[in-house]
């Protein structure tokens, strides 16, 4: 198979806390706003892959509670697993990952991040149980079904 075919993997977690704020990340690499999650590794189940990246980024520890949705980037080639989580342990830190984070409020969120993200933690809150499956090219929406 053509390394160019291939497909990454990635998860992210959309952490809401009992006000219904979700924590957003500042990325250390871009400078962008997003929900904290990173690549699978290849010998990584999915939700310790999750648990694992969300840590790296804030310092927290998660309660993956629904799988909200699936997104692709058409440009790059990734598949992001996106899932709500409730916070568990610890207080959040900023990291090698991150160098800022902020509890949003939902009218908050799409002034703080590209729409192709910002839709992600829009689902997870609105989410009915159903995951949505979404494409984009980094920063716009390009196609979505439910």
């Amino acid at each position: 198979m053509d390394h160019d075919s291939r497909h990454s993997v990635s998860v992210a977690g959309v952490i809401v806390d009992d006000q219904e704020r979700v924590l957003l990340i500042q990325r250390r690499d871009n400078g962008h706003w997003e929900a904290p999650g990173g690549v699978l590794e290849l010998d990584e189940d999915i939700v310790s892959g999750l648990k694992r990246e969300v840590l790296e980024e804030t310092g927290l520890e998660i309660d993956p509670e629904v799988l909200t949705g699936v997104y692709k980037n058409m440009e790059r080639g990734i598949v992001a697993l996106v899932f709500r989580c409730r916070l568990a342990k610890g207080v959040p830190v900023t990291t090698d990952e991150s160098r800022a984070f902020r509890w949003v409020t939902p009218d908050e969120i799409s002034n703080l991040a590209v729409p192709a993200f910002a839709v992600r933690v829009q689902d997870a809150l609105n989410s009915d149980g159903r995951a949505v499956i979404r494409q984009h090219d980094g920063v716009q929406l390009i196609s979505s079904s439910a």
